[in-house]
């Protein structure tokens, strides 16, 4: 017999599931613009609209938004404020998509309300998605804590999602790049267009997206205020550390010097600005040279160009599309010296495996071990093999073996200690590959 969280677990699992293709018919996918937002709107309003309760920071873009939404929760906690924060996917754990001032949602909270969302169920219109009800926990959550701001992170697109039932304060897009290009369309002004739809009238535009074709499609949302990147906030400098970077950053109230970021990668110092830009701007106030300074050097971002060993170093990044592939090279190839290099590499079928173990820099001379990314719509790993070899990797090079954990234990345990592991490809071959290496 199940227990009552087993029960409502098993419940919350029998709805559709996007993110894992799990009760979306094979050739069903299609445009973002059918979904309604009807049906959140409609599970929000019996749980008595939650969202209404507390200030918002909304959140979208193609890459980067996790790591902003957690570098704004770092900087909006130590100013002194409450900050629930909802991200997705999760990387190892149900629970690390819904957190309270950095701390993962304790599971008796989450099945509790798991288990009121279950009750009022019969009571929609419609039967709520997977992910439209994990919104719900979070939104409710929030309210029940009584947080001072809620940092939310669109899971698809914007106008359609469902986290867009928030009226967020700030909206933030990071940047604009071709993804889950089966739902958003396949042009950069379409998934534009998807993503500008969480800016509301009125509301402050923090907008890292540079392209002159694309700005216009956000300005049209008719945003109260717009701070652009290059012009009111950005990176005048960014510097490699040992352990992350050293950023001069500037926004709207102030410049910041010689901040130390504990994160790998160049484009991690974009993040930061355009983190610290929208809590200024929603706190309407410079934060403070130790505010920003003691923040920003506790923040983590798990899965992310993530170092979690040496000798070999093995490093970790969930890549999930071309334009996060080819930063993840240009990050490897600025901090890390290149040594003999392994490659564990899982991709989803939407991405062309040429096209990214080409970005992510793998080349002839390297190992490839080639696995399935733990979700049903991965790529089979052979598929993976046959792109090695498209590249010029020798057959005795490359070795497929299906189990992430597996491959990754065993390209560790197979790589000299002067030698480099990078696990890549998508986040459902970073989190099993982090769960089987870090304790």
């Amino acid at each position: 017999m199940q227990s009552e969280s087993e029960s409502v677990r098993t419940w919350l699992d029998s709805h559709v599931n996007l993110e894992r293709q799990v009760g979306v018919a094979s050739g069903s996918r299609r445009r973002l613009a059918p979904e309604p937002l009807s049906r959140m709107e409609a599970l929000v309003e019996l749980l008595g609209s939650p969202q209404l309760q507390y200030p918002a920071i909304h959140l979208t873009g193609t890459n980067g938004k996790t790591s902003a939404a957690r570098i704004a929760t770092a900087l909006l906690v130590a100013a002194g404020l409450s900050v629930g924060t909802d991200t997705s996917p999760y990387l190892q754990r149900f629970n690390e998509r819904i957190s309270w001032n950095g701390e993962p949602i304790p599971d008796d909270e989450l099945d509790r309300i798991l288990a009121r969302i279950a009750d009022l169920e019969p009571l929609l219109p419609d039967r709520p998605s997977y992910f439209e009800i994990v919104n719900s926990v979070a939104l409710e959550w929030f309210a029940d804590v009584a947080v001072d701001v809620a940092v939310i992170e669109v899971g698809l697109g914007g106008a359609w999602d469902s986290t867009n039932v928030v009226d967020g304060q700030v909206a933030v897009v990071t940047n604009v790049e071709l993804d889950h290009v089966e739902y958003l369309g396949p042009t950069r002004l379409g998934i534009a267009q998807e993503k500008a739809g969480i800016v509301k009238p009125g509301a402050t535009l923090v907008l890292g997206e540079q392209d002159p074709e694309l700005v216009p499609v956000f300005l049209e949302r008719g945003p109260g205020r717009v701070v652009a990147r290059g012009a009111d906030f950005g990176v005048e400098s960014n510097t490699l550390a040992l352990g992350g970077r050293v950023l001069d950053l500037f926004t709207p109230y102030a410049s910041y010097h010689d901040v130390f970021l504990p994160l790998h990668g160049a484009y991690q110092g974009d993040n930061a600005a355009a983190a610290l830009a929208a809590v200024e701007c929603f706190l309407d106030r410079a934060l403070g040279d130790d505010v920003v300074g003691a923040a920003l050097a506790t923040v983590e971002s798990p899965g992310r160009l993530e170092v979690v060993a040496h000798r070999p170093l093995v490093v970790i990044d969930g890549t999930k599309n071309i334009a996060g592939a080819r930063a993840v090279r240009a990050a490897l190839d600025e901090e890390f010296p290149r040594t003999r290099r392994t490659w564990v590499i899982g991709v989803l079928r939407q991405k062309d495996p040429i096209e990214m173990l080409e970005a992510l820099g793998v080349s002839p001379d390297d190992r490839v071990v080639c696995c399935r990314a733990e979700i049903p719509r991965a790529r089979e790993p052979r598929e993976i093999a046959d792109a090695a070899f498209t590249l010029g990797v020798s057959p005795d090079q490359v070795e497929v073996i299906d189990s992430v954990a597996d491959a990754v234990q065993h390209a560790v345990a197979t790589s000299d200690a002067d030698a480099q592991v990078v696990v890549a490809g998508s986040l459902y071959v970073a989190g099993p590959a982090r769960s089987a290496l870090v304790r």
